[in-house]
């Protein structure tokens, strides 16, 4: 018996000795898509960096210092010298080897793929599977029998593209994996761990990335930038640093494509992508500090330490106490050009996938979000603390612009809103909508309660069905 996905075919093990999850389907279109962009953008920049190099030489002089007239055209011995490789894969983890085929037929342009596994037994399936599948799947994809860790760390910077999709954390992989990454390269990881990333086991949680996990409702995107402050620790250590281009949670796992590069001086603004969550206990408000701070006075721009917590003891909406999680990494978590030209891709070939509905919504989404907005606040929530009826989404995204904010959804919740609108303004525009809409009675000790006690200091009017806001003035914001 086989298993078809995508151009690839491989036997089925009814035993599943050789580890095959079909739900991983949307992973790997996702990753195909991700990666044939890679491909495109890696060519591009290559085409860019030439063009440069070759508009810097003097009509006069070739690249090497000789004569164009005796050693032919000075493009071409730019372009000799400057070839662009195909790029190289690893799947550290490889078990049956689909992943690493499907690269291998799927992706125009793609190099050699090493599909490595430490178990003997799915070393010999991806073998059989390989041979399966054809030449083209034979001349490409080389199956080895090795520890991934020490496989990674024997071959630095040597891969333009690495694959971890691991049963569990990858936190074992990653000091190794940013090592074996070439510069400009991609490094794709998931993590299936949710129960630990989303604040099941916040103590586990520290001891694997070092983060604190705070059970909010934006744990899954909490998850995602708890990955990425992990991944960006290990590549600081080594002189390198990551540039999220991807980072999606769906199903039952989160997956993040990130781009890595080496400098030293841009390693030291580290901290500056990093900050500390404070959550109330009460009303669930969270506000965010980053780990590091730049000195105006100072020119190098070298960040310092953070100054104290810019929380009080209490918090000024409920009067509920703050716990504190992360660091996590609080910089965007996706490129959006790179969001919308693999969205268009996509549409562009939508027979080529499987999972085409699932990832082009992801995608849309992503495309859409603020990125400069970490985390998100969720309107039923705010208004189950408050015991009010839901404004419709329309209805806030309208009053959230019409206070001078941006406001967008997220991929991780259909009822998530990311907006740059402090804490403070989210709960004013509620107090209004309550005044029109007002609540039942209910205890003064509850934190729906003291938040209502306020009186809103922004104050707004409805202009049409959809009630909208109008400012009167501007918010006064308490810090």
């Amino acid at each position: 018996d086989t298993v078809r996905e995508g151009r690839a075919e491989i036997f089925a093990d009814k035993s599943n000795s050789v580890f095959f999850n079909k739900a991983q389907v949307n992973n790997r279109d996702l990753s195909i898509a991700v990666l044939r962009w890679f491909v495109l953008k890696r060519q591009e920049e290559h085409d860019a960096q030439l063009k440069g190099r070759r508009a810097d030489i003097p009509p006069e002089q070739h690249a090497d210092g000789l004569d164009p007239a005796t050693t032919g055209s000075e493009d071409t011995a730019l372009r000799k010298e400057s070839s662009l490789k195909a790029p190289k894969v690893l799947e550290a983890l490889a078990a049956s080897g689909l992943r690493a085929i499907r690269y291998a037929l799927e992706v125009d342009g793609i190099g050699e793929v090493i599909a490595l596994d430490n178990n003997e037994v799915a070393i010999e399936s991806c073998k059989r599977n390989i041979y399966h599948n054809g030449i083209l799947a034979s001349s490409k994809v080389v199956p080895h029998l090795a520890d991934a860790r020490i496989y990674m760390l024997t071959h630095p910077k040597e891969f333009d593209v690495v694959d971890l999709d691991p049963y569990g954390s990858p936190a074992a992989f990653l000091d190794s994996a940013v090592q074996c990454v070439a510069d400009g390269g991609i490094l794709m990881c998931s993590a299936t761990d949710m129960a630990v990333l989303a604040g099941g086991n916040a103590e586990v949680c520290f001891s694997k990335y070092g983060s604190y996990p705070v059970r909010g409702k934006y744990r899954h995107e909490m998850a995602l930038r708890i990955l990425l402050a992990c991944m960006e620790s290990h590549a600081i250590r080594h002189k390198r640093y990551i540039v999220p281009v991807i980072s999606v949670h769906m199903d039952f796992y989160i997956r993040v494509f990130v781009r890595i590069f080496t400098s030293a001086s841009t390693v030291k603004s580290s901290p500056l992508k990093f900050s500390h969550v404070y959550q109330c206990v009460g009303c669930n408000s969270f506000h965010l500090q980053n780990v590091g701070r730049i000195n105006s006075k100072d020119k190098r721009n070298i960040p310092l330490p953070n100054f104290c917590p810019t929380v009080p003891q209490e918090c000024s909406e409920c009067g509920g106490k703050f716990v504190m999680g992360g660091p996590i990494w609080s910089d965007p978590i996706h490129d959006r050009d790179w969001a919308t030209s693999i969205l268009s891709n996509i549409r562009a070939t939508s027979g080529l996938y499987e999972a085409y509905a699932k990832i082009s919504a992801i995608l849309t989404s992503v495309s859409e979000e603020l990125p400069n907005a970490p985390l998100f606040v969720s309107l039923h929530s705010i208004c189950a603390t408050l015991k009010c009826t839901n404004p419709t989404m329309v209805m806030f995204h309208s009053a959230i612009r019409n206070a001078g904010y941006q406001i967008s959804g997220s991929h991780a919740d259909p009822l998530a809103l990311k907006t740059d609108a402090p804490m403070s303004v989210i709960w004013d525009i509620m107090r209004c909508w309550v005044k029109l809409h007002p609540v039942k009675s209910q205890p003064e000790n509850l934190p729906g309660s003291r938040i209502l006690s306020q009186e809103p200091q922004l104050q707004g009017i409805v202009l049409s069905s959809n009630w909208g806001f109008s400012c009167t003035e501007e918010p006064k914001i308490s810090t």
